[in-house]
């Protein structure tokens, strides 16, 4: 079930505009130039940024993202039509043979459920073809993000055409083990509406998430840092191995 500021049509229309620095994606552009990708599937695609920025680069995407809302926000964009988009999860794909699958962002640890996550990482396995790559981030847990996600760190008060001005914060909800639960807040100037979404990510350890790719039958290739974000995250950069 996707969060509410990505299945609320208000909130999703208002995503990209809260959160225009997506230079986070430059290393997965790298990452598909590096392989030499002609066929990628985007999980968990959101509003499309991702996807979109790789059809510029003439390749061909597959995005898929549970979040109804977030999917229409994604198609009415300009060059949306060069895009395969699927409202669903990786759990469930269609028959696909791509070069790239990735899950950029807080995506990998959204996957709370334990079961789906296994379920996902075979889905994604299933999408490639031998030799392609899995790519994905999670924060490292000794790190503990979570104790900077407060209204004082967050604040801000964002100008949106054709929306006004939007209030938001983010809080701390709770912490069990390794899931991590918090709740954004948007307070809309123009009618006084206050909507919120409550998130809960999992923080895996490195050695859990290395444990899992290679029990769905991946070669770890390397685990990197995010450039962006150095110390702070994992990058782990799976295989498809070839028949022997």
């Amino acid at each position: 079930m996707a969060d509410d500021c990505f299945r609320q049509p208000r909130l999703a229309a208002i995503y990209d505009p809260l959160d225009p620095d997506r230079s986070d994606l430059d290393a997965y552009l790298r990452l598909a130039e590096e392989f030499g990708a002609r066929q990628v599937l985007d999980i968990g695609c959101g509003t499309g940024v991702f996807a979109l920025l790789l059809t510029d680069r003439g390749i061909d995407v597959v995005g898929i993202d549970p979040a109804q809302a977030s999917v229409d926000v994604a198609r009415a964009k300009p060059g949306s039509e060069r895009v395969r988009w699927i409202c669903g999860d990786a759990t469930a794909l269609p028959p696909l043979q791509v070069d790239l699958a990735t899950m950029t962002a807080n995506v990998a640890q959204a996957i709370v459920d334990l079961d789906t996550w296994q379920k996902t990482l075979q889905g994604a396995y299933a999408a490639l073809r031998p030799g392609g790559h899995l790519v994905f981030e999670t924060r490292d847990p000794a790190r503990r993000a979570w104790e900077e996600w407060t209204r004082e760190n967050s604040y801000r008060v964002t100008a949106i055409p054709g929306v006004g001005s939007v209030e938001s914060w983010v809080q701390l909800i709770d912490v069990s083990w390794s899931l991590v639960t918090f709740r954004w807040t948007y307070a809309f100037a123009a009618d006084g509406q206050v909507l919120t979404s409550d998130s809960t990510l999992r923080f895996r350890e490195r050695n859990e998430v290395e444990a899992d790719l290679v029990a769905h039958g991946y070669v770890v290739q390397d685990v990197r840092d995010a450039p962006d974000r150095p110390g702070r995250e994992f990058v782990f950069l799976a295989r498809r191995p070839d028949p022997q």
